[in-house]
């Protein structure tokens, strides 16, 4: 090969790099202060303190960047705790069929800013990482949205179009605050005229697969488990002083009863859904596995040990009980306090009834002066539809980004806005189109949350495939 051939190869194969670059961070959105590229405005948008009851801030810069960029807003709540709006290709007068961009501007506590490598508010940008409490959940989601939306409004927003889309954000969702996603249901589902709602999901996952652990799966939920937190109280009165034990006493009982409840194990609960995911991934397994996987009755015996191997697939399979606080109210070492509480966050499956677990939880208490008391629950709700025109469109997007991937109906074990969608009958569907590794998915909800640089620019393209691929069929 002679020098002036290899010197056009590399001149070839480095403009082709640097027009790779530039086609994935190109594109921009206005701001008040210029032009900014995804990674910007998700770390300008980190840098507001939107913990849930605190969103107007936060809300008023994202709808700015709305209005800027030429979507037609709706306010639908303006004030902290109750901040929510739409921002749509077409005014929702319009009364077209709406795909709906669902995200939430609230995020959880910071927690301990000490323990933070770099503030939890601060948005930011290292060589690799955005830094940031909600950089995944739901911030990153959220700007992924913006940007799909936006794109497509520049593309689209002068032509006549089947659908409408909207990015609605809503405040609460980590609360469940009434003032979120349930007033915008309750006051604005028929100007919305949602035919499908897109909601926050899981990424890809892998290490499922025994034959090929490396095979990187998206699960697209149809369905969740569902809340219902509980508050147990015990009082037993007893002499106070520390030093001569009572033969019972609050501590010890709610100990105890709490011992029968945790410590016993979760059955395994077959329904359609989560039969059907073992029937999935029997079609990418091979060999042994994958006859078990494809006959997930016959060999129970033998897959539940390995279900629970994995806790976020067992999950899928078993109603679960997380004692989450437990106190007595007291701080002195040599008082004997009369009375104990308990915090409890029960996840159910989809078809578990409120009714038929908390009897089997006071059962298992084996302690009936335990008073159960029951601080939320939600409604059961039908599973949406995954043979739609819209789950093949995010299965084709999610292929299109992710050649080498595969997609499952999937459930999931958290609960969030869609539901009250759901509840409705409205199809909604929940992923998030980006690959993390496990620390950063253990980084959720706990210090140091952040993502790899260039995960929501990849994530961003498949929302607007999946987009486009509806509106243009």
């Amino acid at each position: 090969m002679t020098s002036n051939f290899k010197f056009l190869i590399l001149f070839i194969c480095f403009s082709f790099q640097i027009h790779s670059q530039n086609s994935t961070t190109e594109f921009t959105i206005k701001s008040e202060h210029g032009n900014l590229n995804i990674e910007q405005a998700l770390s300008e948008y980190l840098q507001f303190e939107s913990v849930s009851g605190h969103e107007k801030e936060a809300g008023d810069w994202i709808k700015g960047l709305c209005k800027l960029n030429g979507l037609h807003i709706k306010d639908m709540g303006n004030t902290d705790g109750n901040y929510n709006f739409s921002a749509s290709i077409y005014p929702l007068s319009s009364g077209l069929p709406n795909i709906i961009l669902l995200n939430h501007i609230d995020v959880v506590p910071a927690g301990d800013v000490t323990k933070w490598e770099y503030p939890p508010f601060s948005g930011a940008i290292t060589d690799t990482e955005i830094w940031g409490r909600g950089a995944f959940d739901n911030k990153g989601n959220g700007i992924m949205h913006l940007f799909s939306l936006i794109e497509l409004y520049q593309k689209y927003g002068d032509k006549q179009m089947p659908y409408n889309v909207t990015f609605l954000a809503v405040s609460g969702e980590e609360t469940q605050n009434p003032g979120g996603a349930t007033f915008v249901v309750d006051n604005f589902l028929k100007a919305l005229n949602p035919v499908v709602v897109i909601g926050e999901g899981p990424p890809a996952f892998n290490d499922v697969l025994k034959s090929n652990p490396e095979q990187v799966l998206f699960g697209i939920s149809i369905t969740h488990k569902r809340p219902l937190w509980l508050k147990l109280s015990l009082k037993i009165k007893t002499s106070a002083h520390g030093s001569i034990t009572p033969i019972n006493y609050a501590n010890k009982g709610m100990i105890e009863a709490l011992d029968n409840l945790i410590e016993k194990k979760q059955e395994v609960v077959y329904n359609d859904i989560n039969i059907n995911i073992l029937k999935q991934l029997g079609q990418l397994e091979k060999g042994a596995p994958a006859l078990a996987l494809k006959h997930p009755r016959l060999f129970k015996a033998l897959l539940v040990p390995q279900l629970r191997k994995k806790p976020e697939l067992f999950s899928l399979f078993s109603n679960s009980i997380t004692l989450t606080g437990l106190d007595s109210n007291n701080e002195v070492i040599n008082v004997i306090p009369n009375e104990v509480t308990a915090l409890l966050d029960c996840r159910l499956l989809p078809s578990q009834t409120n009714e038929e677990f908390l009897a089997k939880i006071k059962k298992q208490l084996k302690n009936k002066n335990i008073m159960v008391e029951v601080i939320q629950q939600m409604p059961i709700t039908q599973a949406s539809d995954d043979t739609t025109m819209f789950f093949s469109k995010i299965k084709e997007a999610i292929k299109k980004n992710y050649p080498h991937a595969h997609s499952l109906s999937v459930s999931v074990p958290n609960y969030n806005d869609v539901s009250f969608f759901r509840a409705k009958g409205i199809n909604s569907y929940c992923f998030t189109p980006i690959q993390l590794e496990r620390h950063y998915l253990e980084r959720i909800h706990n210090t140091n949350e952040r993502i790899p640089r260039g995960t929501i620019i990849k994530g961003q393209q498949t929302f607007f495939d999946f987009i486009e691929g509806c509106l243009i069929q």
